[in-house]
């Protein structure tokens, strides 16, 4: 799993909530109450910066990802 700063997470808080992180970074951008709030601001940020966004279960692994950035494999045609 990428976590260099060219990824965003949603991820589980500790302490309740969700928090919205780029990859490698200590501190979160955003927390959120419910992990829609936290997904619908990520995929925002990873839009607007084009990175890839890893949405996270409560148990940390990854469930879903969005890729918002330049296409590595563009179809030929």
């Amino acid at each position: 799993m990428s976590k260099g700063p060219k990824t965003h997470h949603v991820v589980p808080h500790s302490g309740g909530g969700w928090d919205v992180r780029r990859g490698g970074a200590d501190r979160a951008s955003g927390h959120f109450e419910t992990k829609r709030e936290a997904t619908d601001f990520g995929r925002e940020v990873s839009r607007n910066q084009q990175t890839e966004l890893r949405i996270h279960n409560r148990d940390g692994k990854i469930a879903q990802s969005d890729s918002h950035g330049p296409d590595k494999c563009p179809p030929k045609g």
